[in-house]
């Protein structure tokens, strides 16, 4: 698909896409073909490519996008419950980056076309 094409479906600007699948050119799962019938493809055996390897390659990128407001705060409230959020944060970042790591793009890719069937079905 084109960058634009990706950006259609995703709702975003086709330099983000372009940006973005850059990250992941880098790292060996997509490729880019230029010209008229060009466009991204993925390179990578789906079977292989785990969504923490996307993380990874996005360069892992915040996962939370809630968290302390200030880093240093003369409150001493506020640095109690920022104390506590960051170790509640930073153990559930783990527990999810995990499961990242647990799923691949093949069980994605396979989830999609039971849908897909599903939906023309209907």
């Amino acid at each position: 698909m084109t960058s634009e094409a990706l950006g259609r479906c995703l709702g975003a600007n086709p330099v983000v896409v372009r940006r973005t699948m850059g990250f992941l050119r880098d790292a060996g799962i997509v490729t880019a073909d230029r010209g008229h019938s060009g466009g991204w493809r993925i390179a990578a055996d789906l079977s292989s490519v785990s969504l923490r390897h996307l993380h990874d390659a996005l360069g892992e990128p915040a996962i939370f996008a809630i968290g302390n407001r200030n880093e240093a705060p003369a409150c001493l409230v506020e640095q109690s419950v920022n104390a506590v959020l960051e170790s509640a944060f930073a153990e559930a970042e783990e527990l999810l980056l995990k499961c990242f790591g647990e799923i691949t793009l093949a069980e994605l890719a396979a989830d999609f076309k039971r849908r897909h069937a599903d939906r023309r079905k209907a």
